[in-house]
């Protein structure tokens, strides 16, 4: 893999709207179905969701997600926040983050992988390979 084929960028979360969250969003073209953010927990602990880039996507315009996540603009303090809610056995978080910074790293996933193009850059291959080397 190339570096251009992945992009990261760290966007500061707020948990209940009030305590920064460290959060790292991860797009890789050759995984180009998801996206994968990562919360910094206790410490040095990351804790990883990985969910469907157009529900990213479709919920910068509108409330989405029915199950573990999810996602829709707000407007918190006065200003455009994305809301992103992750649930889990162990836990439910709810998280605000600046709308305009989603929105970019959106446009940047969109630069590797154009939204509607996904089935281009999927190996199908590999997946398969994946799968029956168990």
């Amino acid at each position: 893999m190339t570096e251009d084929t992945q992009h990261s960028e760290q966007l500061i979360s707020l948990y209940s709207g009030a305590t920064p969250v460290r959060s790292r969003w991860t797009y890789r073209a050759d995984e180009p179905f998801t996206v994968t953010a990562a919360f910094e927990a206790d410490g040095d602990k990351w804790v990883e969701w990985i969910f469907g880039r157009d529900l990213l996507v479709e919920g910068l315009l509108g409330p989405v997600g029915e199950g573990d996540v999810r996602i829709g603009p707000d407007v918190s303090a006065g200003r455009d926040v994305l809301v992103l809610e992750i649930e889990s056995p162990d836990g439910y978080a709810v998280l605000e983050m600046d709308f305009a910074a989603v929105e970019n790293f959106v446009a940047a996933t969109a630069a590797l992988v154009p939204l509607g193009a996904e089935s281009d850059f999927f190996d199908v291959d590999r997946l398969i390979e994946e799968i029956t080397n168990v």
